[in-house]
């Protein structure tokens, strides 16, 4: 999709284009009608000529109009190259996300880049635990209904907040390598607190995923045996029957054929 400023010369250039051809056109049929009207006298294909020759007239002069009135219209400023690749970037994610396996894409994508930001910072080896916990989270939430679903509403606050945690501790960690060595005491006490902030909550967010696979466990009643098996066991007894049933008939039907 264009910016402002391209839509803006384009249908000036469409507009230019469009009044010229309406005027080649209108001259045109003008010139036909005065030439072939004092010809062969005034009949009803001469009014025809007349009125196509108008009606071109006429387009004509509106298309001048509108090309003038555009052309009046200051031109929109260029677009700021960022503000351009931003679009651009926007439109494609878009585009995929509309695609079937899309947004499962642009999550991966997304979570690599995140994990490739974070390498070799202290935030690292906690984020990888906080990804696979979520993970393992996201795999349950469709049976996490009725009394869990605040649980899960809870998880996915805290899935941002310790995100956006690491994404400190990261940085902390990026500056404590920079810092002069009169300001690194007070960074390094700032990033012990926050990257044991980090590990409490990276903890409890683990621990929360436990306890929803055991909501999950509990609500399958692992200790009765599951419908389905048990509907495939009576199918399978009741086949065992039927066969005992024809291999008996088979055995007392035989002697009767035999001569």
């Amino acid at each position: 999709m264009a910016d402002e400023r391209t839509r803006y010369f384009r249908r000036l250039s469409r507009l230019r284009r469009s009044a010229r051809r309406w005027s080649v056109t209108a001259g045109g049929l003008s010139g036909a009608a005065a030439v072939l009207a004092p010809y062969a006298g005034l009949g009803l294909p001469d009014a025809a000529w007349a009125a196509g020759a108008g009606g071109a007239l006429a387009l004509a002069a509106w298309r001048w109009i509108d090309l003038r009135a555009l052309a009046a219209q200051p031109a929109p400023p260029a677009l700021d190259p960022a503000e351009a690749a931003a679009r651009s970037r926007a439109r494609l994610v878009a585009a995929v996300e509309r695609l079937p396996v899309g947004p499962g894409v642009l999550a991966e994508v997304r979570r690599v880049r995140s994990r490739v930001a974070l390498r070799g910072t202290s935030a690292a080896e906690p984020w990888a635990r906080l990804d696979r916990a979520a993970l393992t989270l996201a795999g349950m939430t469709g049976r996490l209904t009725g009394l869990a679903e605040p649980a899960v509403l809870e998880a996915a606050e805290a899935d941002r907040s310790l995100r956006d945690l690491a994404g400190r501790v990261a940085s902390v960690d990026r500056a404590l390598r920079l810092a002069p060595a009169e300001a690194r005491p007070a960074l390094a006490e700032a990033h012990r607190s926050l990257t044991s902030q980090l590990e409490q909550g990276v903890a409890a967010y683990e621990r929360l995923v436990v306890a929803a696979a055991g909501y999950v466990a509990g609500e399958a009643h692992p200790d009765a045996a599951h419908p389905a098996a048990s509907r495939l066991t009576e199918a399978t007894d009741l086949l065992h029957g039927v066969a005992s049933a024809l291999t008996e008939l088979r055995g007392v039907g035989a002697p009767l054929r035999t001569p």
